[in-house]
């Protein structure tokens, strides 16, 4: 689960060592990053693990650099995030600290490393079930960690699971074009488009012929079941503030659901515009009683 307070990112030192920076901070993403509905006190905890997460993520993407290379990189910094080393990486050295200060396990990050890895070496996704399984650690860790840092019970993480999963997967299909074409990279099934004997091929294309509309539409009706259950995440949270930004969020994963249905990726970037926030922020409001 992660909206731009209007801070300004900060570029890691050059002595940085292992981390990569993209430029992209918490404005570029889909959905709110440690909005102005979280209480202050927690912000910089959510920013220091959005930073974390950001760098990783970049480095897994990371043109330059070999598989063997990313995960180096990915492995020092999940050993300056556990203490085996000191020095190395700002931003796990930051959030170490942040979860020494919250109490708040460090397993929420160290889980996305499993999927930064991934990336790092795995190009294709077999089947949905293989993909569910990629989100459990590219997506999920992001809502529990945020769950656990307001104090939430664990009976809050299935729903949570499925936000991030349909999130995940719908930033899957808005960007499966530029995947393909930066990283070559696909997370489209396989299995579906081997049905109407397609390949990635078809996703480089610039439109979505209607064979690959069939996947993408199978994609999504098991993405709204997700939402489905994530409706339920706001009614189960108790922080006021934290309910209000879960249904705000909920809300934007369903619109941008439907979006994609009648949009297409391949065309043009289909995305939610500040009208749609404005709508899910009213929307959400009823979750602040």
């Amino acid at each position: 689960m992660i909206a731009n307070d209007n801070a300004k990112p900060q570029k890691p030192q050059a002595a940085a060592g292992v981390e990569a920076w993209s430029g992209k901070d918490k404005g570029d993403e889909n959905f709110p990053v440690g909005s102005l509905l979280i209480v202050k006190a927690l912000r910089p905890h959510i920013h220091a693990y959005y930073t974390f997460a950001r760098n990783a993520d970049d480095i897994s993407d990371s043109p330059s650099l070999s598989a063997a290379e990313k995960i180096a990189r990915l492995d020092a910094m999940e050993a300056v995030l556990t203490g085996a080393q000191e020095e190395g990486s700002p931003s796990a050295a930051k959030l170490r600290a942040s979860l020494a200060e919250t109490g708040v396990d460090a397993i929420h990050a160290r889980e996305l490393l499993i999927a930064f890895r991934q990336d790092a070496t795995k190009t294709r996704y077999a089947n949905w079930e293989e993909l569910m399984q990629y989100c459990r650690y590219s997506a999920a860790p992001v809502g529990r960690y945020v769950l656990a840092l307001h104090g939430e019970s664990e009976a809050t993480w299935p729903s949570s699971d499925a936000l991030c999963a349909s999130l995940q997967v719908l930033n899957h299909m808005q960007d499966c074009a530029k995947d393909l074409r930066d990283l070559d990279r696909c997370y489209i099934p396989q299995d579906w488009l081997g049905e109407f004997g397609l390949g990635t091929d078809a996703i480089a294309r610039g439109e979505t012929v209607p064979d690959l509309r069939v996947v993408f539409d199978r994609m999504l009706e098991l993405t709204e079941k997700l939402n489905e259950q994530a409706a339920e995440l706001p009614r189960l949270v108790k922080s006021r503030r934290l309910r209000v930004e879960t249904a705000v969020i909920a809300r934007l994963a369903k619109r941008l659901t439907a979006k994609l249905r009648s949009g297409d990726p391949l065309a043009t970037r289909v995305k939610l515009t500040k009208l749609d926030f404005i709508a899910a922020t009213l929307a959400a409001l009823r979750y602040a009683a």
